[in-house]
């Protein structure tokens, strides 16, 4: 059946109720993977995309960002933010939510909770960089930071790429404890550690997740050997970096979107002229990823709105397979397109 105006003015909310059941009715690990084949496609289409750095508004305590982007049939944007002094203050580090709109017509189709989703698709990102930069086989990974995004990445790299051991450190041994015990029957050997040297002992993928906005040193050079592939997902504005910089000149880079990634990635400690490869020429084929057994790669990842993007349509498909949402009705409709005082006024 062909929406009325009227249906039209009906639009999908998925709150974080919703999210939660949607998560646990397909399944954490499984529907990382199902995202990840969103992002991938969607990377294939690059270049079909609208493409700018976030719109991001700083202050000491942290940013608020809007991140949007279109195909052309679609528009997409995500709100969020990230205040590393929240989780003292009993807030979340990051919340977002995200909204999707016919380009037709301007009207929204999707409004989502993000702060959720976001974990999911960092995950799912995550893996599918991995997909083609890892070294083929790895079964050891290292997470560096055992906050809110441990879990999701460590289920996402079992399910896609057979991770079956993780090694964690966490500066809060509390964390780890809390990411070791969410992990028990998960099917992966959780290995609590007590720093971050003996976490990457004999880790062929290693992630860094850490919050504090600021320039940190989370890996020196001597603790990354040959033929390990980096996932650094933590830094993700400017002033804030988690690697040394020696190890960015020993590895190959891949980002996402180089003028953004410039801006708020590991890469902002290099020259502006540094060779980086955009993961989407990887996965599309047009350059290499993984070359050799000892080379070392660097996924330079800080989010882009290509993401959600897919992280968004990927829910907007599986409303009518999980039946977890409601409709809001946020649009104002009058029988005349043109007189919306005589609407208002009629329903007093």
């Amino acid at each position: 059946m062909k929406p009325t105006p009227s249906t039209l003015a009906l639009v999908p909310f998925v709150s974080v109720d919703d999210m939660m059941k949607i998560v646990n009715t397909i399944g954490p690990a499984r529907m990382i993977a199902e995202i990840a084949t969103y992002i991938e496609a969607d990377f294939l289409r690059w270049e079909q995309f609208d493409k700018t750095p976030r719109v991001a508004s700083h202050s000491r305590e942290g940013v608020i960002e809007l991140m949007p982007t279109s195909d052309g049939e679609t528009y997409g944007f995500k709100y969020v933010n990230g205040h590393p002094a929240n989780m003292a203050r009993g807030f979340q580090t990051v919340t977002a939510f995200g909204v999707l709109a016919n380009v037709a017509n301007g009207y929204p189709v999707l409004l989502s909770e993000m702060t959720i989703l976001t974990a999911l698709r960092t995950a799912a990102t995550s893996v599918v960089a991995a997909k083609y930069l890892a070294p083929k086989g790895a079964k050891t990974m290292a997470m560096i930071g055992n906050g809110a995004q441990c879990e999701f990445q460590a289920l996402g790299f079992r399910e896609v790429l057979g991770i079956e051991t993780v090694r964690l450190y966490d500066i809060d041994p509390a964390a780890t404890a809390k990411a070791a015990k969410n992990l028990e029957g998960h099917g992966l050997t959780v290995v609590p550690c007590k720093t971050a040297e003996d976490a990457v002992a004999g880790a062929q993928i290693i992630t860094t997740c850490t919050a504090d906005k600021q320039y940190a040193t989370i890996l020196t050079d001597n603790m990354v050997g040959a033929g390990v592939h980096l996932n650094a997902i933590g830094g993700d504005c400017p002033g804030k970096t988690e690697l040394h910089r020696d190890i960015l000149l020993r590895s190959d880079i891949f980002v996402e979107y180089p003028p953004q990634t410039r801006i708020e990635g590991e890469i902002q400690q290099l020259d502006d002229d540094h060779a980086v490869t955009e993961l989407w020429q990887v996965i599309a084929g047009k350059t290499e990823g993984r070359r050799d057994a000892r080379q070392i790669t660097l996924f330079d990842s800080v989010g882009f709105a290509t993401e959600d993007f897919s992280a968004l349509r990927y829910i907007r498909d599986q409303l009518e397979r999980t039946g977890h949402f409601v409709e809001l009705d946020m649009l104002a409709d009058p029988d005349d397109t043109r007189d919306l005082f005589g609407m208002v006024q009629r329903a007093g």
